[in-house]
Order: C-alpha cells, then structure tokens, then sequence
C-alpha cells in the first residue's frame, strides 16, 4: 500500500469526525523536502483555522502509528480554487462549471479546450464549449483538467 493511502485510511475518520471531507492526500517531494498534505473541504469553504485544527488532531496519531520511516513535513490544506480533477468526487463539484482542459494530442488541431462541464464516468467527461460544441474526452487523453478562473 503507498504512503499516501496508508495516510488517508488514518486520518479519514479523524477528519470525518472533525465535520470535513478528505479529498486527496499527497506525499511528494516540496523543495528538498518529503511532504504529507490532506486536503480537506466543508460546506461554506475551508479556513486557515479549520487547516491548523485538523493538522493539530492530525499530528499526534501519525506519530503514534509512525506510517512513514522518514522525516516529513505535515500539510492540511483546502483544496484550492484551480485545483486539477483528479477523483470522481471532484467531477461532483465540478459539474455545470467552467473547466479549463489540456490534452495530451490535439482535438481538432486544439489540445487546450474551455467549457462547462456537463457529464462525466470513470472513463471520461464531456465539456459544453462557448460555442455550444459538445465534446467527450477520455480521461486517460486528458493532461489536466480544472475550473477555469476568468480574470
């Protein structure tokens, strides 16, 4: 079982508990450093407060049940307002919103897309263009694919 995993099942039902939802969990290398980080979310938003609450209930267990043979830095974060698509949940909250998509190979001479998302499974997804173009992309075709922020 990989780390992160190992991780989530700890800390879900600590989180859970705490009236969050665990969204992802990472463990990578962030600048020379090893670095666990939960990403948690909650109606209404995450806050700061909320990120160092869990992270202090967090803290203690992990030491206690020493999943990772390494020194590491703990992170709890919300989940940000671009963050990529990654797990069927996030294409929950996603859905009707305005998606930015990057592709591995071209569609139609374009490997980079803007449009609602407006159906997905576990193989792929459709957009809405502007232009009212529906297109279905395979998930495994897609390099990225997260809310669009206009500017």
């Amino acid at each position: 079982m990989k780390t992160a995993e190992l991780c989530e099942q700890i800390a879900l039902p600590i989180i859970t508990a705490m009236g969050f939802e665990l969204c992802d969990v990472e463990f990578q290398k962030e600048y020379g450093d090893m670095v666990l980080t939960f990403y948690i979310d909650k109606e209404g938003g995450v806050t700061i407060d909320d990120c160092e609450a869990v992270s202090k209930a967090l803290d203690p267990i992990l030491d206690e049940k020493d999943p990772i043979d390494q020194e590491y830095v703990l992170s709890v974060s919300s989940l940000g307002i671009d963050r990529p698509l990654k797990k069927d949940r996030d294409y929950e909250r996603a859905m009707g919103k305005e998606m930015e998509v990057r592709l591995y190979a071209p569609i139609e001479k374009k490997k980079e897309w803007i449009g609602d998302l407006i159906s997905f499974d576990t193989d792929s997804f459709t957009i809405k263009t502007e232009k009212g173009k529906e297109l279905t992309i395979a998930r495994k075709d897609c390099a990225l694919i997260r809310p669009y922020i206009r500017f």
